[in-house]
């Protein structure tokens, strides 16, 4: 059963199926993924992030998804002390059906945040981010149901790729926005939303003249005390491409474990996220010092899990966020 779907999603790649991007579950710490207007929305002066999944292993290693990215703030010394100029760069890997096919993206981002008001205490943001995409078909793996003989797949598939159209390169724009506010009592809030393939880059593996849709995101979260040593992180999501949907909320609580250092805290956390249709997904994580990190499974509950058997994919993710000691604080949410 398993090879038969990963013949159907060989297939499918060969047909120019529209299906949705690479995602993760953690999205709230993949945030050059998420939103370009996130470009340099942190308290410090460098973020570093990486973020890994698996995505149903059962199915023949179906995805593979991998980043790493880094944004920081210019220009602090020419700008308003409550705006905030971000830049950051990303690279991104995903594999798909055992590495049938093999995408590639690196790109560059920047936004402005606005102060709002004396302080910096609310913000909105814009940002843009350019992607050079580079995709690449691994026809030698490929097998499909022409091909099934009584001896197995033995047969000739009447499946032709021309070879220059096996390795495609595209330059690629998105867009976002958001707004942002901390009150005084530490609640921090968000609200953004964003825009993936704008000018809606041509791609085929097969020489047709397809256009990759536009992806459209919003996203919400807020992150407040709930009593001397705990917090609560919620957060929500919704995307939406080529007739293809996700909704994703829910949230983590989490505890001080050293309530004594102020400015270095320990921070546990536990919850679980639901992606409506598809599964629930447990989370754990760890915030020290410079370090936040993160660690999910997705528990597949839809009518996939008799082939995934409920195993969805495993994700981890790090952020690391350089603040010199004794910097004024940005009055930056949490995410």
């Amino acid at each position: 059963m398993k090879f038969y779907l990963a013949i159907i999603f060989s297939s499918m790649i060969a047909g120019n199926i529209m299906a949705q991007d690479p995602h993760f579950s953690q999205f709230f710490a993949s945030p050059l993924t998420l939103n370009p207007a996130l470009t340099g929305r942190f308290d410090g002066n460098l973020r570093v992030a990486g973020n890994w999944r698996n995505q149903w292993p059962t199915i023949n290693n179906a995805f593979k998804t991998y980043t790493v990215s880094a944004d920081f703030a210019i220009m602090q010394n020419r700008i308003r002390e409550t705006d905030r100029w971000g830049v950051g760069i990303m690279a991104l890997g995903d594999q798909q059906a055992d590495g049938v096919l093999k995408n590639t993206y690196y790109s560059l981002s920047t936004a402005y945040h606005i102060g709002l008001d004396q302080d910096g205490y609310h913000q909105v943001a814009v940002g843009f981010q350019g992607t050079y995409a580079q995709k690449r078909l691994n026809t030698a793996n490929l097998k499909f149901e022409d091909q099934l003989r009584s001896d197995g797949f033995t047969g000739i598939t009447s499946e032709i790729f021309d070879p220059q159209n096996v390795n495609i390169n595209y330059f690629d724009l998105n867009a976002g926005v958001m707004f942002s506010g901390v009150t005084a009592g530490s609640i921090s809030y968000y609200a953004g939303g964003s825009i993936y393939h704008i000018n809606k880059p041509r791609e085929s593996f097969t020489g047709a003249d397809f256009a990759l849709q536009q992806r459209y995101t919003g996203h919400v979260g807020a992150y407040f005390p709930t009593g001397p040593t705990t917090v609560f992180h919620a957060s929500g999501l919704y995307q939406y491409q080529a007739g293809a949907s996700e909704t994703v909320i829910g949230g983590a609580f989490g505890i001080n474990a050293n309530p004594s250092n102020e400015y270095s805290p320990t921070t546990f956390y536990a919850g679980s996220w639901y992606r409506f249709g598809d599964a629930i997904i447990p989370f754990i994580g760890l915030e020290f010092g410079a370090f936040r990190v993160g660690a999910s499974y997705d528990v597949n509950v839809s009518d996939l899990k008799a082939v995934s058997q409920s195993r969805g994919g495993f994700e981890i993710s790090l952020i690391y966020i350089n603040k010199p000691s004794g910097e004024r604080p940005l009055n930056c949410p949490r995410f």
